[in-house]
């Protein structure tokens, strides 16, 4: 007896998504995210995506649909780094799509396939100087317990170079002793990798400080303080963070200060200092020593430009008693 063949149609992917399987497709890309920082930004771009796709009918999700959004991206004048990232998490949505069967590993190729954004020049970063770096540290008031809590924050960032997202999170058994010197013991930082983080002694004075009046025996050590000077709550954020160093900065009259400003110029004070690049690199905690390279700055001497040697002190306008004429005559006779 022959047996009978089943006959059904195998499932095709599709070319045009739908907001339920950009919706999929998603999710799929935030959960193969392990960091907090990674989804946040990776679910705006998505958003920022799926918005712009979905405003026009029928759009078929292929190479040549993310080249129209990269040159949409482009007309609004972003940032060549910001179209980088937008264009990343729609590569990534769009593998995430293919794996999942809903569009086609030919169309996802094609996707991978478009080249980011250029980024022509160097633009130049924010350091401080070591004379603005210690008005800002003195600019905090050391009699007040929020001027505590704000002068351990800002010696942390300047000292240690850390992240907002790392400072949020120190407890107090972090800070031990190794080799007769204060560390930040097994920091797990971006991408989880996990470092010990040298404390300078000053540092480190500057949080005791602080942790005598604000008690934080369990949990973190930065908490809140109200306006009673009362310190209460069980931590605080990566975006109180950035008010208080943003608060510090327009005390000190450093105009354009953000909290990973101090990260960078903890790393070019100290290759100032004499710091080697191997060590600057494992105090950061960059895979790649290239970042840390731009952490340090430009090679571009501001301080002593070039052009400064170009002395033209000694001239003066002309006078503003004769006034030039047609054909090189002026108003007291021929030139």
């Amino acid at each position: 007896m022959a047996h009978r063949q089943k006959s059904g149609k195998r499932h095709k992917p599709k070319t045009v998504l739908r907001l339920p399987d950009l919706e999929q497709s998603k999710t799929a890309v935030l959960n193969s995210l392990p960091a907090a920082s990674s989804q946040e930004s990776y679910g705006h771009a998505i958003d920022e995506f799926i918005g712009w796709y979905c405003s026009e009918p029928r759009l078929a999700f292929n190479r040549t649909v993310v080249l129209r959004y990269r040159f949409f991206l482009e007309q609004n004048n972003l940032a060549p780094s910001t179209i980088n990232v937008r264009l990343a998490a729609v590569r990534r949505l769009a593998f995430e799509a293919a794996d999942t069967g809903l569009l086609s590993p030919e169309l996802a190729a094609g996707i991978h396939r478009v080249k980011g954004a250029k980024r022509l020049g160097v633009r130049i970063g924010n350091w401080l100087t070591v004379e603005q770096s210690k008005k800002l540290l003195n600019g905090l008031p050391s009699e007040t317990v929020r001027g505590k809590r704000d002068r351990a924050i800002v010696a942390l960032l300047i000292g240690c170079g850390l992240r907002r997202a790392e400072l949020v999170g120190l407890r107090r058994q972090d800070f031990q002793l190794r080799e007769e010197h204060w560390v930040i013991a097994d920091l797990i930082g971006k991408g989880k990798h996990i470092r010990t983080v040298p404390v300078p002694e000053w540092a480190k004075h500057a949080v005791d400080d602080w942790i005598s009046v604000a008690g934080a025996a369990d949990g973190p050590i930065f908490r809140r303080v109200n306006r009673l000077e009362k310190v209460w709550g069980d931590g605080i954020t990566p975006k109180a963070i950035w008010h208080i160093v943003k608060a510090a900065a327009a005390n000190a009259e450093i105009p354009n200060l953000a909290p990973h400003d101090l990260r960078r110029t903890c790393a070019r004070l100290c290759h100032l200092a004499g710091g080697e690049l191997e060590q600057i690199q494992f105090l950061l905690g960059h895979v790649s020593v290239q970042t840390t390279e731009r952490y340090l700055g430009c090679k571009q001497k501001l301080r002593h430009a070039v052009n400064d040697a170009i002395r033209l002190e000694d001239v003066r306008p002309a006078s503003s008693n004769r006034t030039s004429g047609p054909r090189g005559f002026t108003s007291a006779g021929r030139a």
